[in-house]
């Protein structure tokens, strides 16, 4: 029995020691400014640093990669959050909405915010100037209902 253990304990930390050499590709699309939710609607500074400090690594083309990504499995799970952030919320891709999903966008952003889904508590962790004080989740959902 402790052999099989042993067996597959030592298996299991060369499998992790190998998938160290599977870098995942850290390379974010172009940005182009015309296109990006904050160029288009000019946020006041507030609302801005809450979308830079709390979004835009996960839904723009804004991601910065930290140190931890350089970790596997850790680097393919943050790169899956990315891939399906901006999957459903693109700010740097926010010109290519037309109005009614942009819309529907805001109502979205809104409504994850008020019920503290996002910023994910996961991302928060790593990211302390990603947690949201009741007031600036206030100052953001108060301004996002003014662009509906």
């Amino acid at each position: 029995m402790w052999k099989k253990i042993r067996r597959f304990l030592i298996l299991a930390l060369l499998a992790l020691i190998v998938i160290q050499f599977v870098s995942i590709d850290k390379t974010n699309p172009p940005v182009v400014n015309a296109e990006d939710f904050i160029t288009i609607h000019q946020p006041p500074a507030g609302v801005r640093a809450v979308l830079t400090n709390a979004c835009y690594d996960c839904h723009s083309h804004e991601t910065k990669y930290p140190w931890y990504t350089n970790v596997q499995p850790v680097a393919w799970w943050v790169k899956g959050h990315v891939k399906e952030g901006r999957k459903k919320l693109n700010f740097s891709r926010w010109s290519s909405y037309d109005a009614e999903r942009a819309a529907h966008k805001l109502e979205e952003v809104v409504e994850e915010i008020e019920e503290r889904h996002m910023p994910l508590k996961s991302y928060t962790w790593m990211h302390q100037e990603a947690k949201l004080s009741r007031e600036q989740i206030n100052m953001t959902i108060d301004w996002f209902q003014g662009l509906e």
